[in-house]
């Protein structure tokens, strides 16, 4: 077994690092307090060809795996980027994956190359205020009419929304109550994103404020059948394609977080002279620094284990779930523990580290919580009974 990257991954993370690295920490707080998207940031890796890492060179892109791509995210978030860097990109490497894999020819065609360059921005649509994590419970609906679709309903935490000309979008085609599953019934779509049937308002938040999440409200949205992705009915299924790739990718952005949080609060505690001498030279200091490197890497074992796997074509929902647990966990310790090395100056902005705290936070939420992800594991990893 090989741990080391190939020269190949090593020359993506060092030209991600090297870019990213002229958008510093400075950059990042002052999109975030002025809640403004990154342009500058996104259209530097869209010039570079960096959006398309994942997508088939047959539509213009890089035709890499999720272990290039979770390099690539990884190496953002540690260059102090943390989430409002990553989720610049995190979506047109993932959230277009659904195209890549189940979109007809035509739709792959018509979209990719648009999103390789940069020029078209895609959010992707699932959760509803009544249907979290249960997705079989959404309520937004899409009733045929002829040769289109008429969608109505309600959608929260919408990442990207009001930047994004395109959506993918999971609906109901059919009620719960009418399908013999809960998972059926479920239809995805490529819609355009509408004003004039969409009302898309940002939801205050604690963090990653340079990228609005968004409540939208969809009413009386007509799309043609053409806008379907797959087919009628499958959606849940193709949903569910991209949940291990999305926990992967997430998992290795709290590792680039904990990084970056980790490497602030050892130069401070270098820096930082106290009682006449530096405060990493006290164990109470030093000990849980060092604590959450080891942290860290272990958790960096597993994302990549869950990585090499999923590109592999094996079976990886167990490694995907450890990983963002792990990672999840790993990341928010080092935040938090480089809060506690900087004093109360880890409480100011100055430092960047509560930054990097408020952050790492969003991962033990989203995209799943740490506690789905032991029920997960409970169930299908150790064979218990289901808790819900």
């Amino acid at each position: 077994m090989d741990f080391d990257l190939t020269d190949d991954q090593r020359a993506i993370a060092d030209a991600v690092a090297d870019l990213a690295a002229r958008f510093d920490a400075d950059y990042w707080a002052a999109r975030d307090a002025a809640h403004e998207f990154p342009w500058a940031f996104y259209t530097a890796f869209a010039e570079a060809g960096w959006l398309g890492i994942a997508v088939p060179e047959a539509y213009g892109g890089g035709g890499l795996g999720i272990q290039e791509a979770a390099i690539l995210l990884e190496e953002v978030a540690a260059s102090g980027a943390g989430m409002n860097g990553c989720s610049t990109l995190h979506l047109t490497i993932f959230g277009i994956n659904t195209i890549v894999k189940h979109g007809s020819e035509e739709l792959r065609r018509e979209i990719l190359p648009s999103v390789v360059d940069g020029s078209l921005h895609v959010c992707f649509a699932v959760t509803e205020p009544d249907a979290g994590t249960d997705t079989t419970r959404i309520s937004t609906f899409a009733r045929r009419d002829g040769d289109d679709y008429v969608i109505d309903g309600r959608k929260v935490w919408i990442t990207k929304a009001a930047e994004s000309q395109k959506m993918v979008l999971i609906t109901r085609t059919t009620p719960r109550d009418q399908v013999e599953r809960p998972t059926d019934g479920m239809s995805l779509f490529l819609v355009d994103i509408d004003r004039s049937a969409m009302d898309i308002r940002p939801i205050p938040k604690m963090g990653r404020n340079a990228v609005s999440s968004n409540e939208v409200f969809i009413d009386g949205l007509r799309v043609p059948a053409s806008a379907r992705i797959g087919n009628e009915g499958d959606g849940f299924r193709y949903l569910l394609d991209g949940l291990n790739p999305e926990r992967i990718l997430l998992a290795h952005e709290a590792l680039g977080i904990g990084r970056a949080a980790l490497d602030a609060a050892v130069r401070y505690a270098k820096d930082r002279v106290v009682f006449d001498r530096p405060i990493g030279s006290n164990q109470g200091v030093a000990f849980p620094l060092a604590e959450s490197r080891a942290r860290l890497d272990a958790a960096r074992l597993m994302a990549r284990n869950a990585a090499w796997r999923y590109d592999q074509g094996r079976p990886c929902g167990t490694e995907a779930n450890m990983a963002k647990y792990l990672c999840a966990e790993a990341g928010f310790a080092a935040a938090d523990r480089a809060v506690q090395t900087h004093g109360g100056m880890g409480y100011a902005t100055e430092y960047h580290v509560e930054r990097y705290f408020r952050e790492s936070r969003i991962l033990r939420l989203a995209p799943v919580s740490q506690e789905m992800v032991l029920n997960y594991l409970a169930q299908h990893t150790l064979g218990l009974p289901r808790s819900y």
